[in-house]
């Protein structure tokens, strides 16, 4: 079992605390078949701190708890965070920034499509396609309109610094 120092579990804590109050600071907009979640533009962050992912599901599975959305929604909902982080983390390793996002987008649209369709109980790949394009689209913008900026800021920092931000 790997041993994570304070600086990473400390960083963890924080990713997760940012993305619970980011979640909850538009409320309900957050949650339901057209969500803006502005939290998921730190979706990114795995590309260059992979450490962030445990922050991010965390902090995930924290605010769907909080939404009394139901159970499944703790599982589905927490899974696509996970899944996106972890599909940019491989971007990470193909140096793939400008698909960063993407892995997040693509996730959330199928599995909270999914949940969306099993919570309305609407068996037709109508009703599936059509959630899952919505919270596509919206997860689009936040990941990619709030979300590659935040990432190109960060790259640009890490650059300018010599010594880089070490987690």
């Amino acid at each position: 079992m790997k041993k994570f120092s304070t600086k990473q579990i400390a960083f963890c804590g924080l990713i997760a605390a940012l993305y619970v109050v980011l979640t909850w600071v538009l409320g309900e907009f957050g949650y339901g078949p057209i969500q803006f979640r502005i939290s998921e533009c730190m979706t990114v962050l795995p590309f260059c701190f992979p450490i962030a992912t445990i922050g991010l599901s965390i902090g995930c599975l924290i605010a769907n708890l909080l939404s009394s959305v139901g159970p499944l929604d703790l599982l589905l909902g927490t899974a696509a965070t996970l899944l996106g982080a972890l599909g940019t983390q491989l971007c990470r390793k193909k140096n793939l920034w400008w698909l960063a996002p993407l892995p997040p987008v693509l996730a959330n649209a199928v599995l909270i499509g999914l949940l969306l369709t099993i919570y309305a109980d609407q068996w037709a790949w109508a009703y599936f396609l059509t959630m899952a394009g919505q919270i596509g689209l919206s997860e689009f913008i936040c990941c990619y309109v709030l979300g590659l900026p935040l990432l190109l800021l960060i790259g640009h920092y890490q650059k300018t610094n010599k010594r880089g931000i070490e987690l």
